[in-house]
């Protein structure tokens, strides 16, 4: 199938490692699945109840990728998707997801997207979503992801998030259940700018004797935007958790940062950091001594933070 200039244009930004209609693949477009495929060790179904997806990854599953990116174009227009992924004993498997909102119109444009992940025991899962927003139109770009993860034991997942920029609003939700054994990895990166508003709430408990979790938070706040992020670590069993939030704040921005933890066990170690400031002058100077305009220093230093 030809894709439109649009949403070969939004999928560059969302899919790094490149959509392509070949393998597990599934492309929402405007609420409807635009194209999708199956590949050996990876089925996707339509669900019968309501909008979305079951994807059912086997235990034979190795190294593969699964692409199931979401544009939105149409202005005015909600779209809300409940996938599911049912990952089996063993498989190991990265599925690259993400939206791309391009609104031209004067109305507002919404994706809701709420992904949960049922990994088995042994699973090894790297889950990446991009979220990203255009167009020249007045309507408002939104996104409210919802991301539901229940690991049972020896588990590895890793979430890695991004929003590039061009969201005018998003209320992230995350939930995660860590069985025995099983490790979390979590990176969040964010930029938000003129009147963007981005809130992130993420509750992970560590249930299994063994469970750990590892939460990094990054964010860049320019203009009059406003972030906030409540991470909470609840440590329920024998547990490692260790959670940090960053951000750089430049203009009349404000960012708003609120870790959690809560032992519940004896042997629970938890431990939370959190950093709120401007850029660093002497970086800044370095940089300008080089021949780099303050605009240019300034997005090295972001590029840098970010990454």
């Amino acid at each position: 199938m030809t894709l439109d200039e649009i949403t070969q244009k939004i999928l560059k930004q969302i899919d790094e490692k490149g959509f392509e209609q070949s393998g597990a693949f599934n492309l929402r477009h405007n609420g409807t699945s635009l194209c999708h495929g199956d590949s050996e060790h990876i089925k996707i179904k339509k669900k019968e109840d309501k909008p979305g997806i079951d994807v059912y990854i086997d235990g034979d599953t190795k190294g593969e990728q699964v692409h199931i990116p979401v544009v939105v174009d149409a202005s005015g227009m909600t779209d809300v998707v409940y996938n599911d992924f049912y990952i089996a004993k063993g498989a190991d498997v990265t599925i690259i997801a993400g939206c791309g909102i391009h609104n031209s119109g004067c109305n507002e444009s919404r994706h809701d997207g709420i992904h949960s992940f049922h990994v088995s025991d042994g699973a090894n899962v790297r889950y990446e979503e991009k979220h990203y927003g255009e167009g020249e139109g007045t309507g408002a770009r939104v996104l409210n992801p919802v991301t539901n993860i229940y690991m049972e034991e020896n588990a590895v997942f890793t979430l890695d998030t991004a929003q590039i920029k061009g969201v005018d609003s998003t209320e992230r939700e995350t939930n995660i259940s860590i069985g025995k054994g099983s490790k979390l990895y979590v990176v969040e990166k964010l930029m938000t700018h003129g009147d963007q508003m981005a809130v992130s709430n993420m509750e992970v408990q560590l249930n299994g004797e063994g469970s750990s979790a590892q939460i990094i938070s990054r964010s860049v706040a320019k203009g009059c935007s406003k972030q906030v992020f409540h991470p909470k670590a609840v440590g329920n069993a024998g547990c490692h958790a260790h959670v940090q939030c960053d951000s750089i704040i430049m203009g009349h921005a404000q960012v708003s940062s609120i870790p959690e933890i809560n032992a519940k066990h004896l042997d629970a170690a938890i431990i939370h950091e959190a950093a709120i400031g401007r850029i660093n002058d002497e970086q800044l100077i370095k940089l300008r001594t080089m021949g780099m305009t303050e605009e240019e220093a300034e997005s090295v230093i972001i590029d840098n933070f970010l990454n």
